[in-house]
């Protein structure tokens, strides 16, 4: 007979009974997709560790506080979380921030990917090379939807909430990302395999 994992909020629950490896469980069970959104948006690892920490102890906080509201998802509530403190970062610091991956973390490494040979991996890193520097030259509202949506795998109706716009806003911002994007294909005359 095969046990199922536990759901999110069992964990919570168990964390809030005292077992301090629920939430580790937790933790890793959403770790790489929080930390990679919070990554996307700032561009720096050190900063993103910060952020990702800041984070948990925030939702740790909370849920200790009995503040956490379960009538949502655990991890579309603490991806809304990582997303106001990566706003709150980027306006503190002003800065634009880009979507080039540095040599120590690569979103690329996270996502499954099947390896038939090295050829087909190196085709692969370099069409990934390509669509990071396009989506880099996206205007900020609509590679922000690129990133929410393909890297942090979000719904629409999430990103709008999360964004604060209307749903077809989301998708609208979308659109124009992926018109963009083809343009700028063309215009570089860029072949994506």
């Amino acid at each position: 007979m095969r046990v199922l994992p536990m759901s999110d909020q069992e964990l919570i629950n168990c964390y809030l009974e005292g077992d301090e490896k629920a939430f580790e469980t937790l933790l890793n069970r959403h770790k790489t997709k929080i930390y990679t959104s919070i990554y996307l948006f700032v561009k720096d690892s050190e900063q993103a560790e910060d952020i990702f920490q800041e984070v948990f102890i925030k939702i740790i906080d909370t849920i200790r506080r009995g503040k956490y509201n379960h009538e949502g998802k655990f991890l579309q509530w603490a991806m809304r979380i990582s997303y106001n403190m990566c706003v709150d970062q980027f306006r503190r610091s002003k800065r634009r921030t880009n979507v080039s991956l540095s040599d120590e973390f690569d979103i690329f490494d996270v996502i499954p990917a099947s390896d038939s040979n090295m050829e087909q991996s190196m085709i692969q890193t370099q069409t990934n090379d390509k669509v990071r520097k396009l989506i880099d030259l996206l205007p900020d509202e609509q590679r922000e939807v690129v990133i929410l949506r393909h890297y942090a795998d979000m719904s629409f109706k999430e990103i709008a909430s999360l964004t604060r716009v209307s749903i077809n806003t989301a998708l609208g911002r979308m659109r124009y990302a992926l018109i963009n994007l083809r343009k700028l294909i063309e215009e570089k005359e860029l072949i994506l395999q």
